[in-house]
């Protein structure tokens, strides 16, 4: 019994990505950004406590219905062919049921803030849903996920003040330019795969021009973030951060300059740092 019980929870633990935070920090960091900016450097314990959780529980959701999606091809992807649902530990009922019990969480936790924030929260479900799928219509899933990362900035600024100002819609392109990259990235390493399968991706649809988009889109990240500091006055240490930030991302285009899965992975995982580098100046700035 105990070992039936330590195997099920191994397998809760390898679909919900417990095991790969980056995923977490991916959309953690540009929630505090806005979380930040939104309630002038401090925000309350309770929003705090409710954003860094729902952070949480719906990367883990996400995980579990990408896998349920792709339950029928990840047997035939390198990367993911030792996934639960294709080696046999967990079935599709089960990752179905425990989609329900994480959006059931979230939504507990969405029913304790204002009533403008939970119809708001509706859009981030629907987006968390349907991202996995859209990769078999469309070449562009990367801008749907982009739109999934991005919406619980729209949230934050919603619960925090009652409003979305400009500034928060600028963070929501910001942070969608740089999900698009850094998960073009993420697709690079999957491409071959990909193409054999019948999977649509960014990197698929940049092709030859995928390095100069990323990079392009890099750029668009940084200036939109550039201009919510000037709208809000930032300094140095927030400026700082940007440039930083640019280092950063030079760095990346350098690990993908020959396209060698194994170095577009790694540019992936190098983008935690980018958002804990803006976040640092964002909070400096209100210090």
């Amino acid at each position: 019994m105990l070992k039936k019980i330590q195997k099920k929870w191994l397998a809760i633990k390898l679909i919900t990505r417990m095991d790969k935070p980056i995923g977490t920090y991916l959309l953690l960091w540009p929630t505090y950004w806005a979380l930040w900016i939104a309630s002038d450097g401090w925000p309350s314990l309770h929003m705090l406590l409710v954003f860094s959780l729902g952070v949480f529980i719906m990367r883990s959701a996400g995980c579990v219905i990408n896998d349920y999606a792709d339950r029928k091809i990840d047997g035939q992807v390198e990367r993911t062919k030792n996934r639960p649902l294709v080696n046999g530990m967990m079935t599709a009922t089960e990752a179905i049921n425990l989609f329900g019990l994480l959006i059931g969480m979230a939504l507990g936790l969405v029913l304790t803030l204002s009533w403008p924030t939970i119809y708001l929260s509706i859009v981030a479900l629907f987006l968390a849903a349907i991202y996995p799928f859209m990769k078999r219509y469309t070449q562009l899933p990367q801008v749907v996920l982009g739109a999934a990362f991005s919406w619980g900035m729209i949230m934050a600024f919603s619960e925090a003040q009652g409003q979305i100002p400009l500034v928060a819609w600028l963070l929501f392109f910001a942070n969608l330019c740089w999900t698009v990259a850094y998960d073009t990235m993420y697709a690079m390493v999957d491409r071959e795969d990909d193409l054999k399968i019948g999977v649509k991706s960014t990197a698929i649809l940049f092709a030859e021009n995928d390095k100069r988009i990323v990079g392009f889109l890099q750029l668009m990240t940084l200036a939109l973030l550039w201009t919510v500091g000037d709208i809000l006055a930032f300094g140095w240490p927030y400026q700082l951060s940007l440039i930083v930030a640019a280092g950063l991302f030079s760095y990346q285009q350098l690990l993908i300059v020959n396209r060698e899965p194994k170095a577009c992975f790694q540019a992936f995982l190098h983008n935690h740092w980018v958002g804990l580098v803006v976040f640092v100046g964002i909070t400096i700035e209100y210090l």
